[in-house]
């Protein structure tokens, strides 16, 4: 995969902001170089600073691993790993022109937990540089990931004539970002960002534009558990909880009949009990010491 860039940006639709021109827009991102400072300019390296993974995570499943994701001066896709033992120190060269964004993937190949079922960390340079270090967050996880869609959806309708307006480093991210601080929103959307199919929201906007409107947690199913899960009935009142850091812990204490709500891929779900994964029909639980 191999980004494009260029000046204009994607247009939004349904901000409450006032729409402003390029003009205005060029001016902005002008005063943002330059409110980075000559030492920003200079870097062409700068250190990865790491967000905590969630409490919960650490105490069920240990510290993690982590996978980066970055796009060169060429727009090609690097990565790297951060193990746990390396006490999370990397540095990363990225080109100072581009907007660019990073990702950090948390993973336990001990528990066979592999890179993509749990939500990312992220950050977007320039934004979230700072004294030559980029502070990754796990609200920009959405941001980088986000990103990303956009460019393989814009890549796909890329042709003999490219539309370089559809290109994701010239979207507005500083208004993006906007969006999860005020009200407008779905308000479980605010709370967990990735209720949203973003790769969906993508390929619309890249089709068109962007439309707030879309921004809406994506259909699940209620599934009960099957009774052949290996869980003993006073387990299912331990909190269970999910891949992403802003969700809410499930606990089914009291309940009969427990169910999950099922989104399309592989749902993961870690309790003091074990690892419960679930795709489709296909329901796995692995107890904590008893095998992968």
């Amino acid at each position: 995969m191999r980004f494009e860039y260029s000046a204009p940006y994607i247009s939004m639709k349904r901000f409450k902001i006032k729409q402003k021109s390029a003009v205005l827009l060029a001016l902005q991102l002008a005063v943002l170089i330059i409110t980075c400072g000559c030492r920003e300019i200079c870097h062409t390296k700068y250190v990865l600073k790491l967000p905590d993974a969630p409490e919960a995570w650490i105490l069920l499943l240990g510290e993690p691993c982590w996978q980066i994701e970055w796009f060169d001066t060429n727009g090609y896709k690097k990565t790297a790993v951060i193990y746990r033992d390396s006490k999370r120190i990397m540095e990363i060269e990225l080109p100072v022109t581009l907007t660019n964004p990073v990702t950090a993937w948390p993973y336990w190949p001990e528990h066979n937990l592999i890179t993509g079922l749990f939500k990312p960390a992220g950050a977007l340079f320039p934004y979230d540089t700072k004294n030559g270090s980029l502070n990754l967050s796990w609200e920009a996880g959405v941001d980088a990931i986000f990103y990303t869609e956009l460019s393989n959806s814009a890549g796909a309708l890329y042709t003999s004539e490219k539309n370089y307006t559809k290109i994701p480093a010239n979207f507005d991210w500083i208004r993006f970002r906007e969006l999860f601080k005020g009200e407008t929103l779905n308000k479980a959307v605010r709370e967990n960002p990735w209720l949203v199919n973003w790769r969906s929201v993508a390929e619309k906007t890249i089709s068109g534009n962007f439309d707030t409107r879309r921004l809406v947690p994506e259909e699940t199913s209620l599934i009960a558990i099957p009774a052949y899960l290996p869980v003993q009935t006073e387990n299912w009142s331990d909190l269970w909880y999910g891949a992403s850091p802003f969700e809410t812990p499930l606990s089914f204490n009291g309940y009969e009949n427990p169910a999950f709500r099922v989104h399309s891929g592989i749902n993961v779900w870690i309790s003091k009990s074990g690892i419960l994964r679930v795709n489709g029909n296909s329901w796995v639980f692995n107890e904590f010491g008893k095998g992968k």
